[in-house]
């Protein structure tokens, strides 16, 4: 098993390492704000699809779910659901489209429930993706608030928000 699979199946350390990441670039917003955000994202696009393609196998789809979805990125699934398993799964929890792969979904509930602080977000339901935002910095478009316009009715009912943490 190769380190990265090792860090996968610990989601709570990517957890960790995600809200640090954005902190720094909420505390970063003033000056890329000031600089314009399509600047911004030209220079953290770079780093950021380094990281998360080896990591995650990030697909840079500009809308990141990872801390929705037990730090697995839904991207990995064959069709691209991004609210939960189709309802081919197999018995053997593997995919239905491939069927050498275990489902997208089976791995990120398990690794949901061993997050701290994300664990309950994987039954929230996410927009369909903005595909005018693939290839481009998730953490950029979360502080522009660009692919932010879910229907009301998508919204959750909880009234719960991570701007608090």
């Amino acid at each position: 098993m190769s380190l990265l699979r090792r860090l996968r199946d610990h989601p709570y350390i990517l957890e960790a390492a995600y809200r640090f990441t954005m902190a720094v670039v909420r505390r970063l917003d003033p000056f890329m704000k000031r600089i314009g955000y399509d600047r911004s994202n030209v220079v953290f696009r770079i780093p950021e699809r380094l990281v998360k393609q080896a990591v995650f196998d990030c697909k840079m789809c500009g809308q990141c779910a990872l801390h929705f979805t037990g730090m697995t990125c839904p991207m990995g699934c064959p069709k691209n659901l991004r609210n939960g398993p189709c309802g081919g799964v197999r018995a053997d929890m593997t995919c239905e489209v491939d069927p050498g792969m275990k489902c997208v979904w089976i791995e990120a509930y398990e690794r949901s429930r061993k997050m701290k602080f994300y664990s309950n977000d994987i039954f929230e339901i996410r927009p369909p993706l903005n595909h005018r935002l693939a290839g481009s910095s998730a953490f950029i478009n979360i502080l522009s608030l660009q692919g932010d316009d879910m229907p009301a009715a998508w919204q959750t009912q909880t009234g719960l928000t991570h701007d608090d943490e």
